[in-house]
């Protein structure tokens, strides 16, 4: 039986041209203004949240990873522009892991860097490159239950998995617009029940797979104002189910409730013989 939050997204998917909801997703809060000082952003982009529920964010255009609390309290940050351990070149996707490791995709220096929550650098991996283990352009990173590290290799048109200490393991996709292949992927998730969600930036549309990469389903979304997005590329799922969403144009984070139940029975039968 599929979860009941990816039946929940698959539905969606399938009814991305039509109204849907029997009311719109829980609006809870958001903070954050254009800056270069505490708590203020310049296109922020990768957001994670860690188990004491600390909100990591990669300030993109400050060189920066800022940590806040959940109600939007500025905690520390660390970061600034250059190639050397605990610099940054245009950060993008961030993850922490069980351990409260945090994982960094340094975009434009081609790597991944690691850090301990308070901004100790720990160790880092990757350079440029298409063969594996090499980067074009990281932009997403996740961590599973089991420590294994994904990333979107936004330019390669893939995503890379690797061990907690950047041993290569393996990769799929490649560029396309067909179930499984990407046009510049951006944010990665993955779920308690190890779901993997990817933004597909370039083909405006969430894809969602299991395993080593097998495709389950798609869906999409976006717009302005309350609610809406002005190119959104980065998403987390806490243990409460809430979505954090980095606004990147409207240089804010958005959080929402879970996704309501759809009102349109008739997409249960079609997700029935989809997944039958």
């Amino acid at each position: 039986m599929m979860p009941r939050r990816l039946v929940l997204l698959v539905v969606l998917g399938l009814l991305s041209s039509a109204p849907a909801f029997a009311q719109a997703p829980t609006y809870i809060n958001q903070w954050g203004s254009y800056g270069t000082g505490d708590g203020q952003l310049r296109y922020p982009q990768g957001i994670a949240v860690d188990a004491a529920g600390n909100v990591y964010i990669a300030d993109h255009l400050n060189n920066r990873v800022q940590v806040f609390t959940r109600a939007g309290t500025s905690v520390t940050r660390w970061g600034s522009y250059g190639s050397g351990a605990g610099q940054f070149s245009g950060p993008a996707g961030v993850a922490v892991d069980a351990d409260g490791r945090v994982y960094v995709a340094d975009t434009y220096n081609h790597r991944i860097q690691v850090f301990r929550g308070d901004g100790t650098f720990v160790t880092q991996w990757g350079g440029p490159g298409s063969g594996n283990g090499q980067f074009n352009c990281p932009l997403g990173v996740a961590v599973d239950a089991a420590g294994r590290v994904y990333v979107t290799d936004s330019q390669n048109h893939r995503i890379q998995v690797f061990n907690e200490n950047g041993g290569y393991l393996w990769q799929w996709g490649s560029y396309g617009t067909a179930n499984g292949r990407f046009n510049v992927p951006a944010g990665v998730a993955v779920d308690g029940s190890g779901l993997i969600y990817v933004v597909d930036g370039g083909n405006d549309r969430v894809q969602v797979f299991k395993n080593f990469g097998g495709y389950l389903a798609q869906w999409g979304t976006g717009g302005t104002g309350i609610a809406q997005f002005d190119r959104p590329q980065f998403l987390a799922l806490d243990s409460s189910d809430d979505v954090l969403i980095a606004d990147t144009r409207n240089h804010r984070v958005q959080t929402f409730g879970a996704v309501p139940v759809p009102t349109l029975a008739t997409s249960w039968g079609r997700l029935k013989t989809l997944y039958h």
